[in-house]
């Protein structure tokens, strides 16, 4: 069988190596080039150090890189879009990790990245990168954007309850999500140093944070609000929806919301024991898995539900979407390349 050539723009951050390691294991899938722009010459396992005995590609710079058939984008925000007519001569299909073409619209950009857009005439042409929100579009799509990790989990914990329009959209919905250390990417900082991270519960985004965005265009929300809590966790993020429904609902009206919007999600499992310690969503056991664990809670005195998921951040939440979309697109299995289940323990 024939492999497609495919190749990493950006392959030094921990999304772009994340990419490279399924990539590698991929049975559709060749990994041609990785680029990078401080680490040229070195082998990908000098960065990657997991990638030991995996591969002997070394990174090369981005004016290197060659025509392949898919072409992933893992580059710090707000690049992609400066080049994009050139990256897209490059390849027939992109897949951009970066944020920049996820909004589709261009004030709703600059009002959460504070500029207007570079190039406004490609965001339409992306679709937002999410399977379970656009599955039939990225079927036949040439160019898909990332996910933001924290708009994912989010956008997974409430989308049974929008879809089934549940949601009393009159009262707020507050999203409190904690996450791990990777998802300030691996540019050291003070905030990132040991003695000033290790042990901290800090919250670092309370209003206003830029994924709410994509959680407003893809739900149709305007009554959301995201507040980000970084804890001692290096993967993982656990979005907590607090929302209040209709009156009349029933949890037997949950369960079939959440039943109906997930029971052929190959990368969605619902989450909701009665007994053990995981009796709800956890992103611990999840690390390096595609899996999103979705679960929830209703007080019917109050209507008030809480719902949750839990993600990998680096994987559902970037990496491991990025090649669910890649295998969409090229009409691959959804699954291929993403059947690891997590460890536990760990």
């Amino acid at each position: 069988m024939d492999k497609l050539k495919v190749s990493i723009v950006g392959g030094s951050g921990y999304a772009g190596g994340e990419v490279a390691r399924i990539l590698l294991s991929h049975p559709r899938a060749e990994l041609a080039q990785v680029t990078s722009e401080s680490h040229v010459g070195e082998y990908l396992y000098n960065v990657h150090p997991n990638l030991r005995g995996r591969t002997k590609i070394q990174f090369t710079t981005p004016d290197q890189i060659d025509p392949c058939a898919v072409l992933f984008l893992a580059l710090p925000h707000g690049e992609t879009q400066k080049r994009i007519d050139h990256w897209a001569t490059i390849a027939p299909r992109i897949v951009d990790l970066s944020a920049d073409f996820r909004l589709h619209d261009l004030k709703a950009y600059e009002k959460w990245y504070g500029e207007a857009h570079h190039a406004p005439n490609w965001v339409s042409q992306f679709v937002y990168g999410l399977p379970e929100l656009h599955r039939d579009e990225m079927k036949s799509a040439k160019y898909i954007s990332g996910v933001g990790c924290n708009a994912t989990a989010t956008n997974l914990a409430l989308l049974p309850l929008v879809r089934a329009n549940l949601l009393d959209t009159s009262r707020p919905i507050i999203v409190d999500i904690k996450v791990g250390s990777s998802e300030g990417g691996n540019s050291p900082s003070l905030a990132s140093h040991h003695p000033e991270r290790s042990g901290s519960v800090r919250t670092f985004s309370a209003v206003g944070h830029r994924h709410t965005g994509e959680v407003e265009q893809e739900l149709g929300l305007t009554n959301v609000f995201l507040s980000i809590t970084s804890i001692e966790m290096v993967r993982g993020v656990l979005a907590t929806a607090h929302c209040f429904l209709k009156p009349g609902t029933a949890e037997k009206d949950l369960w079939r919301a959440y039943r109906g919007a997930y029971k052929d999600e190959p990368f969605v499992r619902i989450v909701k024991d009665k007994q053990g310690i995981y009796r709800y969503p956890e992103p611990k056991i999840l690390s390096g898995s595609n899996y999103a664990d979705v679960g929830f809670e209703y007080d019917e005195s109050t209507n008030r539900a809480v719902s949750l998921c839990a993600i990998d951040n680096l994987m559902k939440g970037a990496a491991g979407s990025a090649v669910q979309a890649m295998n969409l697109m090229c009409g691959f299995t959804e699954t291929e390349g993403l059947e690891f289940p997590g460890l536990h323990p760990i």
